[in-house]
């Protein structure tokens, strides 16, 4: 899921390949193409040309994450992605931020667990310049110890809220309990000691491992033609190293059958469930993504909301979540209620998660979930930088230049039987993990 294309191609010149897929059905109102670029160092980015704007967005994504955190430091990736654009080359962090704001340009990192992640943010007409300082930020990053200090601050601050916070903390005690001694099982931002006693140098030297040519992928939209793209895609990226050198993190299945209780001095009881789901490479995955929308998947109309919310009033949130990541998948269910409520709430829960597997849904409900799925999808179009990012997630995910132009396709071609047959597989004599986190008396 997350390792290099198998289709990057090299070339002494600049090579541009239109792959010429129109987005007619999910995108109607820009229609247009997206391109796979190919610079003459050998770098890719699927590019969509839009010239109606004089804006250009960038998104990419390198193949690591926090799950290489070293052991010790977890955080590191997470400090490090924030120290990123607080100084590069010359320019200290004051420096670099005004010239940001001077030239309109926005320059940005986040770590997540498998990848970590950057954007660009430019204007057409300051466009080589805002490549320059995207160029720095990944290459010449300053990590000045006065800047770094500055955003260990920010993130302890969060991390000390976290332990206040029901949903962090079951969050927390769920990925400790399901994946023990693997690297899921460490929190992504690090913990209050590991973060402190981070240095600039951890930060350099996890930049250096995780910035590599092997698994980088970019995703480029707005005003700019594929021939002018090629040679800053070697600017920015092309003295990187070729090859990463990290160890491979092997897949794991979430552990079930436990249930674990934490006690906060909160008004509600945070309830948290998951089972072993699906990675996003497998056959079936479309078809749990239908029976996951039916069950909890944010619609007003799905089960659990029909079942906890509407008949009962137990909680105002509560849903489930489909979750591939590179090594495993998960199916989550969460909601919040009143901690003497808790075991009716998990209950119901449970027993909608019984009722998938032994029923399915109806005919109808099939049908509703479709045209909600394949109708909503244009909305995560609406912006150059959205589509950038999903350009970024359909490389990351594996899913093919021409996925935007048959997904509703799947989505529509999901039957009852595959609803059925995927919600056996899923939740059939499954015991999720419990993670519940709230007063005593629940």
């Amino acid at each position: 899921m997350f390792h290099s294309l198998d289709f990057v191609k090299r070339s002494a010149a600049a090579t541009v390949i239109g792959s010429s897929l129109l987005l007619a059905s999910p995108w109607p109102a820009l229609a247009t193409t997206i391109e796979r670029v190919i610079s003459p160092g050998g770098i890719e980015a699927w590019l969509v040309e839009d010239q109606t704007l004089p804006i250009i967005a960038v998104n990419f994504a390198f193949d690591n994450g926090s799950a290489q955190d070293p052991a010790g430091k977890e955080g590191v990736t997470n400090l490090m992605a924030a120290s990123l654009n607080e100084g590069a080359g010359d320019m200290d962090a004051a420096a670099y931020q005004a010239r940001m704001e001077e030239l309109a340009i926005s320059v940005g990192f986040s770590a997540g667990g498998d990848q970590t992640f950057g954007s660009l943010r430019t204007l057409a007409n300051t466009r080589d310049e805002a490549f320059e300082m995207l160029r720095l930020a990944v290459n010449e990053p300053r990590f000045d110890a006065d800047a770094v200090e500055r955003m260990r601050s920010q993130i302890l601050v969060g991390l000390k809220q976290a332990e206040e916070d029901p949903d962090a903390v079951a969050s927390r005690a769920f990925m400790e309990a399901a994946f023990p001694g693997h690297p899921y099982s460490r929190p992504t931002d690090g913990t209050i000691a590991s973060v402190t006693a981070l240095t600039p140098a951890d930060l350099e030297a996890q930049r250096a491992r995780l910035f590599t040519r092997e698994g980088l992928v970019i995703g480029v939209v707005g005003a700019i033609d594929a021939r002018t793209l090629a040679p800053l895609l070697d600017s920015v990226f092309g003295k990187l190293a070729e090859k990463s050198t990290l160890p491979a993190i092997p897949d794991v299945v979430a552990r079930t059958g436990e249930r674990i209780s934490r006690t906060m001095d909160v008004p509600q009881t945070t309830i948290l469930l998951g089972l072993p789901a699906l990675k996003r490479d497998d056959k079936d995955y479309q078809a749990a993504f239908v029976m996951d929308h039916i069950l909890g998947g944010g619609s007003f109309t799905s089960w659990l909301y029909e079942e906890v919310r509407e008949k009962r009033g137990l909680s105002y949130g509560v849903g489930t979540d489909l979750s591939p990541s590179a090594h495993t998948g998960l199916l989550f269910a969460s909601a919040a209620t009143r901690a003497d409520k808790a075991n009716e709430t998990l209950e119901i829960i449970l027993a909608q998660f019984r009722r998938m597997a032994e029923e399915g849904p109806s005919a109808e409900e099939l049908a509703k979930a479709k045209a909600f799925l394949t109708g909503s999808y244009a909305l995560r179009f609406d912006t150059s930088g959205k589509i950038a990012s999903q350009l970024v997630a359909l490389q990351t995910a594996r899913l093919g230049i021409d996925y935007f132009d048959r997904r509703n396709a799947e989505i529509e071609a999901v039957t009852l039987e595959d609803v059925r047959r995927v919600a056996k597989r899923l939740l059939e004599n499954q015991t999720p993990l419990v993670v519940t986190v709230g007063p005593a008396a629940s």
